[in-house]
């Protein structure tokens, strides 16, 4: 009796410690496996699987899907995490010989956090030695396609954000464009000749034609795309129309309302290139993207591009899509610009009107918004951004006129439109008195240890010149006269008090304006020579204009201003004159106009007040030379709008009177 007693607990001992070890086993495989899967080693935990996986699931279902799934997922981040199982279910586990429990898995993907819970079936297997294997289904990989279906992902193109003027006016906008085209099995016999005619209208190559026209997907009746034309090019559409065989598709493009008037403030977007890919971010463009190609299109490229959508999605036939992961697309922002199209246009046509190159801003001086910037000659944007031929590329990179540099970022040598600026320093300074008349003989003045150089002015008067009449008349021996007075160091700290040497306090980048190369006046003659606007000074249109404003604000240089969304009425320098220095200096940038160098701009019931300016581009004082014209005004009562403009090589054209001309028929055309 004893001795079957014992050996009851004998056997009953050996089948308890034979599940106690195959309980651990059971842990110890489980962690593996999950081991295993966080490190994404597939091809070893197929090696764990049950017996009727392995036979459902061959080794390219189970591994390749893996492995390319995540791959094509870009999944990164994966945590595959299992409770620790307790005693009992160990022991139930190993007397079962099958054990369900749960898991919980997260990753990032491309499109985003994905997570679920799922149950896992082990199982105990083997003849000789057991062990624990998976019992797997593609519910593992997602839950979603444990009985089916396909994981697709799909990626929504952001919609370019437009830019507008401050009247909401396009300047940059999305509209239905034409894709243009070739249908083969209409040209018939006519193939070589329709051939030769697009390729004479759209300027592309006929062997580049051929060779669309012979690409593997190409049938007779397929639509076959060559070149993607605006609807307002309605000249070339119809010479397009009459051949045979053309057919155009509506597609959505981008359209520059403003043509040349807008080309280097706006500029144009087109097909990204290999060099520019390779400098973007991994993953925010493809090849064939759009992107900003200069001006503000570029400059403003991340806000105006967007941020693609992209989803992943179980597809199966008849169902309905089931998403597993969202990153919703973001269309581009609106970029309202305090720029006002008509004016911009107004100044450009007085540009084009001659076919003159040179470049012009224009401010409110009450707000400091910009108003229009223009640079001439222009190009068509709406031409680039669809592709040119290398011929016509190579005619605008060869134009003399260059219609490819911005002038309005860049800097010129003011002339006498800098005087103004001069006359401030000195009556900051105390060395002006602005009623104190100089002594001045004839034409040229120099000083002793000058040698041979002198400075000439336009005209003598046989008397004393005050301020008043120095602006009034332009003279350039008086400024210099003055200068000396003030002395270099007290000068150059006036010109910096204007923003001169300064990074100029701009939305879009510009040239900063600068006293000199070295950014000092390093003798008395560039000292005399910079206080009319010559020697090595520079400054941007429209610096110039916005140093005007001082003289309309009681003496305080207002900051530029682009978008509608920044804070209007910053004073970017103050106190450059007093309030009183500035009203004197409004009577005589009035009587300039009425009396002086600026008589063109005067217009009969449309009093306008400025300055105009000559700089001479020449090696010597007595050599001739390129001369570029300026002029700085606005209307003398409602002083809403400055121009500063300046036309390049009016030598011939009647000088600075030319441009004064011209802003003041503008400031009359745009003032309500």
């Amino acid at each position: 009796m004893r001795k079957g007693i014992f050996a009851f607990l004998i056997i009953g001992f050996i089948f308890l410690s034979a599940c106690s070890n195959e309980g651990d086993k059971l842990d110890e495989r489980i962690g593996t496996y999950i081991d295993l899967w966080n490190n994404e080693r597939f091809s070893e935990m197929y090696q764990m699987l049950s017996k009727d996986a392995l036979e459902e699931y061959p080794s390219e279902t189970y591994v390749d899907r893996y492995e390319k799934i995540y791959s094509d997922l870009n999944i990164s981040n994966l945590e595959v995490s299992y409770k620790e199982l307790e005693k009992n279910d160990l022991k139930k586990a190993a007397e079962d010989g099958k054990f369900t429990f749960p898991i919980s898995v997260s990753m990032e993907s491309l499109a985003g956090p994905i997570s679920f819970n799922y149950e896992v079936t082990a199982v105990l297997e083997g003849e000789d030695e057991k062990d624990w294997y998976i019992n797997w289904d593609p519910g593992l990989i997602f839950p979603e396609i444990k009985n089916g279906g396909n994981i697709n992902i799909k990626v929504s193109k952001p919609k370019r954000g437009e830019i507008l003027d401050r009247n909401k006016m396009p300047l940059a906008m999305n509209d239905m464009i034409y894709e243009i085209g070739i249908i083969p099995e209409k040209m018939g016999d006519q193939k070589e000749q329709i051939i030769e005619s697009v390729s004479k209208v759209l300027d592309i190559p006929a062997d580049t034609i051929k060779s669309k026209l012979e690409a593997d997907w190409v049938k007779p009746d397929l639509f076959v795309p060559l070149k993607k034309v605006p609807k307002t090019n309605e000249s070339l559409l119809e010479q397009l129309w009459k051949i045979d065989s053309v057919a155009g598709q509506e597609v959505l493009g981008r359209i520059y309302p403003l043509g040349k008037a807008g080309s280097h403030l706006v500029g144009y977007v087109g097909p990204i290139t290999g060099e520019e890919l390779e400098k973007q971010e991994e993953g925010t463009y493809s090849s064939g993207d759009l992107i900003g190609k200069r001006g503000l299109e570029s400059h403003f490229e991340r806000k105006l591009k967007g941020k693609q959508g992209v989803k992943i999605v179980v597809s199966d036939e008849g169902k309905e899509d089931i998403v597993l992961a969202e990153i919703p697309v973001e269309d581009g922002e609106t970029i309202i610009l305090t720029i006002d199209a008509n004016v911009q246009e107004k100044i450009y046509e007085a540009y084009e009107e001659e076919g003159d190159a040179g470049t012009a801003a224009a401010v409110d001086p009450k707000t400091g918004e910009t108003i229009a910037l223009v640079s001439s000659p222009g190009f068509n944007p709406n031409d680039l951004a669809y592709g040119i031929s290398a011929e016509q590329w190579k005619t605008i990179q060869d134009d003399p006129q260059l219609p490819l540099i911005n002038r309005f970022s860049s800097t010129y040598a003011p002339g006498s439109v800098i005087k103004p600026i001069s006359a401030s320093i000195g009556l900051k300074d105390g060395s002006l008195d602005p009623t104190e008349g100089l002594t001045i003989e004839g034409l040229r003045w120099g000083k002793e240890g000058w040698g041979d150089y002198t400075i000439k002015r336009v005209s003598a008067t046989g008397r004393p010149v005050d301020l008043r009449e120095a602006l009034y008349r332009s003279d350039n021996i008086y400024f210099a006269m003055q200068a000396i007075r003030t002395g270099a160091k007290a000068f150059e700290t006036g010109l910096k008090q204007f923003g001169l040497e300064e990074e100029f306090p701009f939305e879009y980048p510009f040239q900063k304006s600068t006293i000199s190369t070295t950014g000092k006046l390093e003798d008395e003659v560039q000292l005399a020579n910079s206080s009319y606007g010559q020697a090595e000074i520079e400054m941007s249109a429209l610096h110039l204009a916005l140093a005007y404003t001082a003289f309309l604000n009681e003496g305080n240089m207002l900051k530029p201003v682009l978008l509608t969304s920044e804070d209007i009425g910053q004073i970017w320098h103050k106190d450059l004159v007093t309030a009183e220095e500035a009203e004197m200096m409004q009577d005589i940038l009035r009587g300039i106009v009425t009396e002086g160098t600026a008589s063109a701009a005067n217009i009969p019931d449309f009093p306008i007040s400025g300055k105009t300016g000559t700089a001479e581009l020449k090696l010597t004082a007595d050599s001739t030379g390129s001369e570029n014209g300026w002029f700085v005004g606005y209307p003398t009562e409602k002083q809403n709008l400055i121009i500063a403009m300046v036309i390049e090589s009016v030598q011939d054209k009647g000088a600075s009177s030319y441009t004064a001309k011209k802003v003041a028929e503008i400031l009359q055309d745009v003032t309500p």
